[in-house]
């Protein structure tokens, strides 16, 4: 007869973890053409984005997006809610912009551009700047809490959030005349909004760029995942030469590899240590690389100091790594690239040629007509006039030539830049002309310099009488 176990006696599966915590990326820094050149595209575009607001243009900021006024300043450029039809219009050439460059070059936004990539250089700089190269940050982290790695971790958290409330004051910026948001900050008068927004985004860019980092890009942006259908054989991408670099081995310095029957490769890991993602390019093509050449620089370093030919990891396509001429110019790449062209051309016109006043006329609704003493008709309107340039306006109100109808009220108006000026319009037809019920007016507005800026139509109408 078995005797029943003692159920203190009986082991417990250990719990399953549903889930792998996320190993810490270190990338170690590395020099090189293509390191360079993100480092210069850093300067550059954090250059930008800090200063743009400071610049001053036609009396005001050069680049503010004034939304309680509704108007857009862009380096001279005025853009009113009449004029969003443009800005949708730019998002479309940004958007197709993206895919034409995509399909030709890969994910070199991702790479060089890509807001998430910029602020991350940053921050990363930072914490090399206090806890050193990346073998000291990873024996920092896995040592014990001293009060030399609390001095070291609090300034650079100290030093983070410094820089991430700065961008959030800058974003903010562009919103509020920053030159005000200067005097308001320290005065503590901020509004509400305003640094509401100022610490959203400074906690947005400290969480993204100093915590998450290539979680953003693996996990949260979706562009990583649809870039594939935007791929083909001819798109320039990251590769690991196999054919040159399998079988991977060490190997000294003086030894000849095919000797020992190895590759050029000397399986040293460094390319997958400089990876700001934590992957390794040898595995092939994955939605976790992001362009950014970084072990190109380091195998480039490695295949130098063998004395073996660059190019074991390169940009390439798949057909040249086939043995297969590029094709630049391709079927999608025409498409995409005569769509944006015809987009980018439009926009330019579009935009160089608008309107410098923006006109609506409105009817009374109080009458349909009148009669003047002397029997002929009469329609009276509100004509609004929207200066949209960046100083005040004589604008003269005319009709057509050989037009029935005649002005018989105030035919100019002053208007201040960037004001909307309303003029009481009054159309008169002799009761002898013009046909019956509703037709149609067209109003002129000009200056003295210009005699047609805008024209608008509206409606007359003579009532049925003889």
């Amino acid at each position: 007869m078995n005797k029943a176990i003692p159920a203190k006696l009986v082991e417990e599966p250990a719990p399953q973890r549903l889930y792998a915590a996320q190993a810490k990326v270190y990338p170690r820094e590395i020099d090189g053409r293509f390191a360079r050149l993100r480092t210069s595209a850093v300067f550059v575009l954090l250059g930008v984005f800090y200063a743009l607001p400071w610049l001053r243009w036609d009396g005001h900021q050069a680049v503010l997006f004034d939304l309680p006024a509704r108007k857009f300043h862009v380096l001279g450029l005025t853009f009113w809610p009449q004029d969003f039809f443009w800005l949708a219009w730019l998002l479309i050439i940004a958007a197709l912009s993206l895919f034409f460059f995509t399909a030709l070059a890969g994910r070199l936004w991702c790479g060089y551009a890509c807001p998430q990539t910029v602020w991350t250089e940053v921050f990363l700089a930072i914490e090399r700047a206090f806890e050193g190269r990346r073998n000291e940050r990873v024996k920092l982290d896995a040592g014990a809490w001293t009060r030399a790695k609390i001095l070291r971790k609090g300034g650079k958290q100290a030093v983070w959030i410094v820089f991430a409330l700065w961008t959030g004051f800058t974003f903010v910026g562009f919103f509020t005349p920053i030159v005000e948001l200067a005097r308001e900050v320290p005065a503590a008068t901020l509004g509400g909004w305003e640094a509401f927004w100022i610490v959203f985004y400074a906690l947005a860019t400290y969480g993204n760029a100093g915590f998450l980092r290539e979680q953003v890009c693996k996990y949260m942006c979706p562009y990583a995942r649809f870039q594939s259908a935007m791929f083909d054989q001819d798109t320039l991408v990251i590769s690991y030469d196999a054919a040159r670099g399998d079988p991977r081995g060490a190997r000294k310095k003086s030894a000849d590899p095919r000797a020992l029957g190895l590759g050029d490769c000397v399986d040293c890991a460094a390319c997958v240590q400089v990876c700001p993602t934590g992957i390794d390019i040898r595995d092939g093509l994955q939605i976790e690389c992001i362009a950014c050449a970084a072990c190109v620089d380091a195998c480039d370093a490695v295949m130098d100091r063998l004395n073996y030919r660059r190019g074991l990891i390169r940009y390439t396509t798949a057909n040249v790594v086939a043995g297969k001429p590029r094709r630049i110019l391709r079927t999608r790449t025409l498409v995409y690239g005569s769509v944006l062209a015809v987009l980018l051309t439009t926009f330019a016109w579009g935009v160089a040629h608008r309107a410098p006043v923006i006109v609506e006329i409105l009817r009374d609704r109080n009458a349909l007509y009148r009669e003047s003493p002397a029997g002929d008709f009469e329609n009276s309107y509100a004509v609004k006039l929207v200066n949209k340039t960046d100083r005040a306006q004589r604008y003269v109100l005319s009709l057509p030539e050989g037009a029935p109808e005649r002005i018989v009220s105030n035919t100019t108006v002053e208007v201040a830049a960037g004001a909307i000026g309303n003029v009481p319009l009054t159309l008169r037809l002799a009761r002898s002309a013009g046909s019956r019920g509703m037709h149609a007016v067209t109003l002129r507005v000009g200056t003295a310099q210009t005699r047609e800026l805008a024209v608008q139509n509206t409606q007359f109408y003579r009532p049925e009488v003889p």
